[in-house]
């Protein structure tokens, strides 16, 4: 929305808005485009010559705002709609998908596309550093959008991406998230193969060759599929993998990439976006090129500051996958140093129970685990709720250090005593958690 909003505004729209709870980085982004959203939501925010209300997904019935609009008979579309009636209609929208991922593989896409000189339009759930916004709505014939499976608005509940338009997509990889939309991992299936349903004969669909679900939910697509991954049966083979200190080399179409990410699922990523680029032309050169200038994206494994040669980085991560993940390209990245890794259990996901007792496999390469309460716990029946001290406990059972404390300051004192040179701590959340990254560097 954030990004979106300052999009707009470059073209010469007025814009306005109302949001609970804005921390960086989007807040200090829109401050820096002179966006400055209303704390809290009222009627009365709503200016009387407003042309279109644009409705978050978050927002639901009863908000005096949403009450506004109705009531009002206001024009109000989804952010999904408004994206897909004013910029991506009869243009060559190339759309990522998967459960993890997207960010990552959205703005590596977006990052070759704009040094191809293909001046794409993009919007994607994040800031890259490289492009230094999350969204760019231009007069393009390309548009690379980050195609989210959670629910469009609460008068919508389709997933966001079916309103995209695809003529490439893209899916990462596909497991069960967002408990609280979908009932099974069958659900999201669904949703997926309602998205497959509607690219273009003439498109394309890039999937995870390595994933069972990526290919049974395109077993019946009428567009072609190319498998993409490390198997043996993947079109396009990542090969000759190997990863040296913040580097990472594979080979795919028979070229070298040289990558300035860690992990094997950042070589999925880039493995994907170089697929995507090459079906529309761009030459090798131009990717690699890219490629090796990629700055990442903010909050995936963003270094937020070192202290007494302590770092302390920040990641989105909020689903077990994601996590593992991470720690194991930080394990390649930082050897033999301590990880502390420090969860934030935040999402509609890991509030409740799902991934009760697949977290504490998450934590396999850390060195030692905190994790803090349950955000906004009472929103969840108990039964249904996370429980974060039995987790700690499980960890404690695999012979690692693990601790339950309530709140960034009681982590913060807890790493206090904990922490050593060397030592790295890595932040998974995704929300703000109470400004802890600088609370650490202070407390360090």
């Amino acid at each position: 929305m954030g990004a979106v909003a300052a999009a707009v505004r470059e073209r010469g729209i007025t814009v306005t808005g109302s949001d609970e709870n804005i921390y960086p980085p989007i807040s200090t982004f829109l401050e820096s485009q002179e966006i400055y959203p209303i704390s809290g939501f009222r009627a009365e925010n709503i200016p009387s010559h407003a042309d279109l209300i644009v409705i978050g997904n978050a927002i639901r019935r009863g908000n005096p705002e949403v009450e506004a609009v109705l009531n009002r008979k206001l024009l109000y579309f989804s952010l999904p709609e408004m994206l897909k009636y004013t910029f991506l209609l009869k243009r060559h929208n190339l759309v990522v998908t998967g459960t993890h991922g997207k960010t990552t593989t959205t703005a590596l896409l977006a990052w070759i596309l704009e040094n191809a000189q293909f001046q794409p339009g993009y919007l994607i759930g994040g800031v890259p550093n490289n492009l230094g916004r999350g969204a760019c709505l231009r007069d393009s014939n390309y548009f690379v959008i980050e195609g989210d499976e959670y629910d469009t608005a609460f008068f919508d509940k389709r997933s966001k991406f079916i309103h995209y338009l695809p003529e490439l997509l893209i899916i990462n990889n596909i497991e069960f998230d967002h408990a609280d939309i979908f009932r099974d991992l069958d659900e999201i299936k669904t949703s997926f193969r309602r998205l497959v349903n509607i690219v273009p004969s003439e498109g394309m669909i890039l999937i995870n060759g390595d994933d069972e679900n990526c290919r049974e939910v395109t077993s019946a697509a009428v567009s072609p599929v190319v498998e993409v991954g490390f198997s043996a049966n993947a079109s396009n083979q990542i090969r000759s993998l190997r990863f040296e200190r913040e580097w990472a080399f594979f080979e795919l179409f028979r070229q070298e990439f040289r990558l300035p990410l860690i992990g094997e699922f950042n070589v999925r990523n880039a493995a994907m976006a170089i697929s995507a680029a090459h079906f529309y032309g761009v030459p090798f050169d131009v990717i690699q090129r890219a490629l090796s200038s990629f700055q990442g994206v903010h909050r995936r494994q963003e270094i937020r500051g070192e202290v007494r040669k302590i770092k302390v980085i920040d990641d989105f991560g909020h689903h077990p996958t994601a996590i593992r993940q991470t720690l194991r390209g930080l394990r390649h990245k930082y050897g033999p140093s301590r990880i502390w890794a420090v969860f934030e259990p935040r999402s509609n996901t890991t509030r409740r129970s799902v991934f009760q007792h697949d977290l504490p496999k998450a934590f396999v390469d850390a060195d030692g685990v905190l994790i803090a309460q349950v955000a906004a716990a009472d929103q969840i029946p108990p039964a249904e709720r996370l429980d974060p001290q039995q987790v700690v406990h499980e960890i404690v059972a695999q012979g690692k250090q693990a601790f339950y404390e309530p709140g960034a300051n009681e982590i913060v004192q807890r790493l206090q005593t904990l922490a050593q040179e060397g030592d790295v701590i890595v932040v998974f959340s995704n929300g703000g958690f109470d400004n802890i990254h600088t609370k650490l560097l202070e407390g360090l």
